[in-house]
């Protein structure tokens, strides 16, 4: 839907407010104005001759068969003829879309789709009317150029003559009095010359953007469901905010005919722009002084008058009542002077804006779970210290006031509470070591999935009093993604001994064995049935996904008996050896 709010003022309507009576002569408008009212006498006289000798020849041939050649050239010259009008129409700063490239199949098919497009008759009713406009603004600007000349001349031709000036019966001999109101004349022709240019290029954008436009169905079709899939396959990637809103706002300004294109926040603060070119740089103006009056409904377009005498349509970015503080985020579109979006462009923007809203809303989820997730983390690693590193400062203080207390009486036992405090440091230094390698992301790629296990092992056996065998030789030839799976699975099953097995001792060897690596985690502790229902079963479901998203096999052997202990073994793929090509091979 489209709301237009309020009356369009004419375009420059409020710079003789802003400016004064000199504010034509000193707006680049106008003398780019004056650059086109001085081409359209010569260019509409070349488009005038050549369609009419183009047109006339064809005719005049057609009976021998050669008209007909002639005919076609002059429907293919209107539309390059065209081309050429909607170029010198920048000069005014009217832009147009490009023509997208169209499928050739054969001249009959070509010569049918010009004759049926409405482009065809507007462009050459463009070069019909542009010839005699052109040459009746030629002839009001030399008239009024030549009596501004003679006025601001006055002192040359007035006071330098000896001979007065005769009108009927009337003798006048000009006085100073006299050339200084002809020089005041002439000032004001100048005047209102630069007026009469500013209207005049006014007249002309506006007939050109009426009259010069590519079909609008189409080719706006087309621009504009490419940019809607280019859009949403941005808002999908979503890897980078600023860059995806920046990329829509391009979008949107290649797919319309605005010159540009802003996303802002309630306030005004610009988010994204479009890349802009010059007028919109000089002439928009700040795009974010837009009152609150003026914000549109979801679902509704509010197309505003700006001051320059372009347009300014406002769109709502649609955003669920979750987003919060993201409400009232507007997509806004700068128009030129004489453009106007009509009722589909603005659909299209709207579609626009409501990807802007997802990407916006998606960002804010992904900050809300990484917000979430730093205090899961944070959580667990207050637990992890509560329950190692804590608990063994505790001990710590406990031995050493201990060992104080029976330094002097009791030597002996002074000896073992050192000991058992030396066994504590040593203990909470390995936690503390285990615990910062897993915080690392990077951890196994520097250190490697060798001094992972090893780190882990000391730490098991001092702080839990195991006894580990570690069977830990050369580094693997893993992936990383393999490598961090398969000291996961370790993990969880050094874990399960610690926690369910009530093990003395644990053997834990890494072996590679040509394509495969074998994990092997085995205790002396209580076995259970791998079959039934209960505690660990959650802990082997994780295990065996981690073992088959890493592409492995992972198997749990255990004695039903309760005596006999659990062996866990890891199967996984080896990297493929790199082989070389063989010296002097191609």
């Amino acid at each position: 839907m489209m709301k237009v709010m309020g009356a369009v003022r004419e375009p420059g309507g409020s710079r003789g407010v802003r400016g004064g009576p000199l504010r034509d002569m000193t707006d680049p408008g106008t003398y780019r104005a004056a650059a086109y009212v001085l081409l359209t006498l010569p260019v509409g006289a070349l488009v005038a001759v050549l369609l009419t000798v183009v047109v006339a020849g064809g005719l005049l041939t057609l009976p021998v068969l050669i008209g007909a050649p002639a005919l076609v050239g002059a429907v293919w010259l209107v539309g390059a003829l065209g081309d050429v009008q909607r170029w010198m129409a920048g000069v005014l700063g009217v832009s147009f879309a490009r023509r997208l490239p169209a499928s050739y199949a054969g001249v009959l098919a070509w010569l049918g789709a010009q004759l049926a497009s409405p482009v065809t008759y507007r462009t050459l009713l463009f070069h019909v009317v542009q010839l005699p406009l052109g040459l009746l603004c030629w002839l009001v600007l030399v008239t009024l150029m030549i009596v501004a000349l003679m006025g601001l001349a006055a002192p040359a031709w007035a006071l330098g003559s000896a001979v007065p000036i005769v009108w009927n019966e009337w003798t006048v001999q000009p006085g100073p009095v006299a050339v200084a109101g002809l020089m005041l004349v002439g000032l004001g022709t100048l005047i209102v010359t630069a007026g009469v240019l500013n209207l005049m290029g006014r007249m002309w954008t506006r007939l050109a953007a009426a009259l010069l436009p590519l079909d609008a169905g189409d080719e706006a079709a087309r621009r504009e469901v490419i940019a809607l899939r280019r859009a949403a396959g941005r808002v999908a990637l979503g890897d980078d905010l600023n860059a995806t809103l920046g990329d829509l706002t391009t979008q949107a300004c290649a797919a319309s005919t605005a010159a540009r294109v802003t996303l802002h926040a309630r306030d005004g603060t610009l988010w994204a722009s479009s890349s802009s070119d010059a007028w919109a740089d000089a002439e928009a103006g700040p795009v974010g002084d837009v009152p609150d009056t003026a914000l549109p409904q979801p679902g509704e377009a509010n197309v505003l008058p700006w001051p320059d005498g372009g347009l300014m349509a406002v769109l709502p970015v649609s955003l669920p009542a979750s987003a919060g503080t993201l409400e009232g985020v507007t997509l806004r579109a700068r128009y030129r002077p004489g453009v106007r979006p009509g009722a589909d462009e603005l659909a299209f923007l709207l579609s626009i804006a409501d990807h802007a809203g997802t990407a916006l809303h998606a960002a804010q989820l992904i900050e809300r779970a990484g917000a979430r997730a730093g205090e899961q983390e944070r959580a667990r690693l207050a637990r992890e210290l509560h329950d190692s590193v804590a608990q063994a400062l505790y001990g710590i203080t406990l031995g050493a006031k201990t060992a104080r207390a029976t330094l002097e009486r009791d030597p002996a036992r002074t000896l073992q509470s050192l000991d058992y405090t030396i066994r504590l440091a040593e203990g909470g230094v390995s936690e503390m070591k285990a615990l910062l390698f897993s915080l690392r992301p990077d951890a196994l790629e520097e250190g490697g999935l060798i001094a992972a296990l090893t780190q882990h092992a000391h730490a098991l056996e001092a702080r839990h009093g195991l006894q580990v065998h570690a069977d830990l030789r050369r580094e693997p030839d893993l992936a990383p993604d393999v490598q961090a799976a398969a000291y996961r699975v370790a993990q969880e099953a050094l874990h399960n001994v610690v926690k369910h097995a009530r093990a003395a001792q644990v053997w834990v060897s890494l072996v590679q064995d040509g394509p495969h690596v074998t994990l092997t985690v085995r205790d002396d502790g209580r076995g259970f049935d791998p079959q039934a229902q209960g505690r660990g079963t959650l802990g082997q479901r994780s295990m065996r996904e981690r073992a088959a998203g890493a592409g492995g096999t992972l198997t749990v052997q255990s004695g039903a008996d309760g005596m006999a202990g659990t062996t866990v073994t890891l199967t996984l793929p080896a990297l493929a050896p790199l082989t070389l090509p063989a010296r002097g091979s191609a």
